[in-house]
């Protein structure tokens, strides 16, 4: 059985060249992170691996502790960004359904921490909001740190761990965290209603995060018989249950239930999640597969980008060779929907962006984000040969199975109209088009 210890008991358990690894986003294991910088007095070095970290940690943020910790990242979040030029956090490359496990075929964990519910009267504790890799680390580590906190929902699924499968408990006491929802403007809503026009009733959709999903969600309010297999559960997701456009009873794999493999949202979402038996949060290898994505018939994704060329390349990432956020499960979902039967994947963005003329200039200047070529060193995020919907506010295109002539000429015709004769006059140059 899991012994129940302080968290400075639990810093006294990191060695110096220790690897740590993190629970994703919700899952983190809040005080214990909080509290890492304290080890710097006492050990060299050690790493740790995270995805999405939700507070701006001091191990990761101050430059005092950069010869102490190393941080590798499945996906930046905000604070990520800003540290980044400090010089001890990097990328690591992968699709979200692989991270866990080709991760530690490379390197195991000592530590993993993460949190979870109090045990129930078998012994069970629920990992709660994320079940991506977690499971899996918690099955590879070394030693295993969960802290158990009384706030967090209760979920069902594959997450369900056993007291005598964890090493230490840490009694903890904050809310889980939120992610608020985001009001969609007005060119999102417009790229939603394009996107939500090729949904039809029945079909099983994957969301992401951001304005632009959450706009399609509120499009699809009047949708019959939706069904749910997504990576992340959002608050609108909840909603479309709520308002009975979601039934998964025409799903073609777990009918009746919404998949997911991490949830993040609102304390509606929480509530909504916990102790309730049509939410399935499954091991994100198994629900982000392609293959297994793909045995849902009607499946859709829905994702956005950053920047598309000509070709249909996707950067979804990063800025130039700045790394921005992460692949996440793009490809994954993306791919797994186009290996559905009737299957659809749309990668929407707006058509404009406006940014500083130069690095640290307040001048800032409006470019398209339908690009010719790609900015150099950036990521590419979907490969021209897996897209297969670009949608912006002017409109969707389909670019499955198209020519790059064919694709020019369509991307041009949902780009702002001020680029489009610039676009065309820059493939004729690079070759696309006569």
């Amino acid at each position: 059985m899991a012994k129940t210890i302080t968290i400075n008991d639990a810093l006294d358990l990191v060695k110096d060249g220790d690897h740590l690894v993190a629970g994703m986003a919700a899952s983190e294991g809040r005080e214990f992170f909080m509290n890492l910088h304290k080890v710097a007095d006492r050990v060299n070095h050690i790493t740790i691996d995270n995805c999405l970290p939700l507070y701006p940690y001091e191990f990761m943020i101050n430059d005092d502790y950069v010869d102490h910790f190393t941080v590798n990242s499945w996906f930046f979040s905000g604070d990520l960004r800003k540290a980044y030029k400090h010089g001890n956090i990097t990328f690591i490359p992968n699709h979200l359904h692989f991270a866990g496990v080709r991760r530690t075929e490379h390197q195991a964990p000592n530590i993993f921490i993460g949190n979870c519910t109090p045990p129930d009267k078998h012994g069970f504790v629920s990992l709660s909001l994320s079940n991506v890799y977690e499971k899996h680390m918690i099955e590879q580590a070394d030693i295993v740190i969960l802290e158990i906190n009384p706030h967090f929902p209760r979920t069902f699924g594959d997450l369900e761990v056993h007291q005598d499968d964890i090493d230490y408990f840490v009694e903890v006491d904050y809310p889980a965290p939120v992610l608020p929802d985001t009001t969609p403007s007005d060119k999102d809503k417009k790229i939603g209603q394009f996107i939500a026009e090729k949904i039809h009733d029945g079909d099983t959709i994957q969301l992401g995060i951001g304005g632009i999903p959450n706009a399609v969600a509120n499009a699809l309010m009047d949708k019959k018989d939706l069904g749910v297999h997504t990576e992340m559960l959002t608050t609108g997701f909840m909603k479309l249950y709520q308002s009975g456009a979601v039934t998964n009873k025409k799903k073609t794999l777990h009918k009746g239930k919404m998949v997911c493999a991490f949830a993040l949202g609102t304390p509606e979402l929480y509530d909504f999640i916990d102790n309730n038996p049509s939410v399935m949060m499954l091991d994100g290898n198994y629900v982000n597969d392609p293959c297994v994505i793909g045995q849902n018939d009607n499946q859709v994704s829905i994702n956005t980008t950053i920047e598309v060329d000509l070709t249909g390349q996707c950067c979804s990432e990063s800025l130039g060779p700045i790394q921005f956020s992460g692949t996440g499960g793009q490809t994954d979902t993306a791919v797994g929907a186009q290996r559905s039967k009737n299957g659809r994947s749309f990668i929407a963005l707006y058509s404009t962006a406006n940014v500083r003329k130069a690095p640290g200039s307040e001048e800032r200047v409006i470019v398209s984000k339908i690009v010719p070529t790609l900015k150099p060193g950036a990521a590419v995020s979907l490969s021209r040969n897996d897209v297969d919907y670009i949608v912006t506010e002017y409109g969707a295109v389909r670019l499955r199975g198209t020519s790059i002539q064919e694709r020019v000429e369509l991307l041009i015709s949902v780009a702002h109209p001020d680029f489009r004769d610039e676009l065309r006059e820059k493939a004729r140059e690079l070759g696309y088009i006569r």
